[in-house]
Parts: structure tokens; C-alpha cells; sequence
């Protein structure tokens, strides 16, 4: 049964975490329970081999506030939390890791960052950290400096695990693929443009091993530039195509322009095997490609279903 009043909902993805939920869990009701905040944990088994389901079947037991959901296999964080972002009610949403490394003193503190200073979205900053500096303190700077360069997200930790939101937030986006790192940049094209940013305490693993590698780096630029282009272009993709192919096409054209003001004004021959007459052809190739592409996409784009659905945040009737 939904639950209106619920303040805090706490979403943690979980794979192959069988030592350390248990362990969280009382770590994370010594912090709420007498704060006069209601909440609940949804724990999502993200296709664990070892006994993690079972840990949460047990907690769920000992402590009712906690709830879970288990995929039949690894689907990947983006998808764990999609899947809790439909199913939890919390008026604030706190995501966090369940590997120890987020503490849950930060819960109270993120919430009332989101209540009481009405933030839309509030990411975690982790500013000390325990990471190996060559293979992830100094690839994950890189990456936020120049994920923040293109997005326009300012964050100096995009990729945290600890974060807060207000429902609508979670509510309005949809996370796939692997765009969890990327859900400042979604909820922004989403108009949820009050983003902060809050230092917290970040911990060494105790159990298990880091699920981090270094392929994430590529995939992460396919995932944004994919975010970027849906978030300005979604509705309208031959504004983008468009514009290339027509600018395509042009250049193509004033090499031709060129080719033959040359050959009739200075009487010059072998135009086909100069090279701006390949170079002519192949920018006027692609830039009807680019056109063809646009308008493909722009008849896809007024066919589907969701062609008219827009975020609203009030109405006056």
C-alpha cells in the first residue's frame, strides 16, 4: 500500500553484497529510527551469486521497514534504480551504496538539504577519498571536469552513489543503460535545475571488491553525448541532422561551384581526378545522408506514443 506520508525512501542496489547489508541496515536505523521521520530501505538484488536475497529476507524479517526486489540476473545499476525509483513513495529519495563506503550520517543531513532548502537534487561530494589515486581518484576528476564542461552540470563528484531527491525527480526521469552516472544531466533536461552539492564522509571498503572498471570511462561518453543529444534534440531531431547535412551539402556544392568556375574561366580539364571534386562528392553524400537521417528520425519522433508528453510543474485553472 503507498504510503503519502513516508519522508525518506532509501533505494540501494546490491551485487554480491551478503556481508555488508546486514551491517548497513543497523547502521542506517540507529541514525533514523527517533528522528520522527518515517522511511523504508528498498534493497534491489541485482542478480547476486551468493547468498544476498537470502540476507534480505532475513533482515525484512527483523526490521519491517525493509523491502526488496530481485532481478533474475545482473542488469546493472542504471536499471536497479530505475526499477526502485518506480516503486518507492518517500517524499525524499536518498540512493546509497551497500558496500559501507556511504555512511548513513549523511541521510538527515541530505534530507533536510532537500526539505528545508528545496533542492531538487543534492549529489554527494566525496572530497576525501580512499580510492586508488592512479586508477580512480585521477580518472574520476578527468571525467567529472569534462563531463561538467559539456553538460553544464558543475559537480565535483557526478559519479557518487549518495544522493538525494525530491520524488518529482525520480518520478519525472527514467534511468537505462548506464546512465546512473548521469542523472544530475537527466533531471536538468528534465527542468529540475536546482542542483547541489554536499561534501560527505567517504569510507574503505570493508567487505567484498569494487565493482569499478576502467571501461566505464568510454561508456560513460557514448551514455552522455547520448543524454545531451536526447535532452536538446529528443523532440526535434532534424533541427540536428538538418542543419549538418543542409551545411554538409553546401560545402559539397561550393566545391563544385568552384570546379566549374575553374574549368569554363581558365579553361582547366581533369576536373575528376582533382581532389576537391572527390572531397565535393563526398560532403554532398553525406550531407544528403544527414538530411535523409533527420527526416527518418523526425517521422519517428511525431509517430511515437510519448510524442506530446511534457514534465509540467503547476497549472492555474
Amino acid at each position: 500500500m503507498l504510503d503519502a506520508k513516508l519522508d525518506i525512501s532509501l533505494i540501494i542496489p546490491a551485487l554480491n553484497e551478503e556481508e555488508s547489508i546486514p551491517e548497513l541496515t543497523a547502521w542506517i536505523s540507529r541514525t533514523l529510527e527517533g528522528k520522527g521521520l518515517s522511511f523504508d530501505i528498498w534493497f534491489v538484488d541485482d542478480g547476486s551469486t551468493d547468498k544476498t536475497w537470502d540476507v534480505i529476507k532475513q533482515l525484512k524479517a527483523q526490521y519491517p521497514f525493509v523491502k526488496g526486489i530481485r532481478f533474475r540476473r545482473n542488469y546493472g545499476k542504471s536499471a536497479a534504480l530505475n526499477m526502485a525509483f518506480e516503486a518507492c513513495q518517500g517524499r525524499v529519495v536518498i540512493t546509497m551504496d551497500a558496500d559501507l563506503q556511504d555512511s548513513p550520517d549523511e541521510i538527515i543531513p541530505l534530507y533536510n538539504m532537500i526539505i528545508q532548502e528545496n533542492y531538487d537534487l543534492v549529489s554527494g561530494w566525496k572530497k576525501v577519498r580512499y580510492d586508488n589515486a592512479l586508477t580512480k581518484n585521477i580518472p574520476s576528476k578527468v571525467y567529472n571536469t569534462i563531463t561538467g564542461w559539456m553538460s553544464g552540470v558543475k559537480l565535483h563528484d557526478m559519479n557518487c552513489g549518495l544522493k538525494a531527491y525530491k520524488k518529482e525527480v525520480i518520478k519525472s526521469i527514467e534511468v537505462f543503460g548506464e546512465m546512473h552516472r548521469y542523472i544530475p544531466v537527466i533531471a536538468k533536461w528534465a527542468g529540475f535545475r536546482n542542483i547541489g552539492e554536499k561534501v560527505v564522509i567517504h569510507q574503505a571498503r570493508k567487505y567484498g571488491t569494487s565493482k569499478f572498471g576502467m571501461s566505464r570511462f568510454l561508456y560513460g561518453f557514448l551514455d552522455l553525448s547520448t543524454i545531451l543529444f536526447i535532452g536538446k534534440f529528443g523532440k526535434r531531431p532534424m533541427h540536428f541532422f538538418g542543419v549538418l547535412g543542409v551545411i554538409s551539402f553546401f560545402i559539397g556544392f561550393c566545391f563544385v561551384a568552384y570546379l566549374y568556375f575553374t574549368k569554363f574561366a581558365y579553361g582547366q580539364t581533369g576536373m575528376a581526378s582533382r581532389p576537391a571534386f572527390h572531397l565535393s562528392l563526398l560532403m554532398m553524400i553525406i550531407g544528403s545522408q544527414m538530411f535523409l537521417t533527420g527526416f527518418v528520425a523526425e517521422l519517428i519522433s511525431r509517430n511515437a506514443p510519448e510524442r506530446n508528453s511534457y514534465h509540467v510543474s503547476e497549472v492555474l485553472d
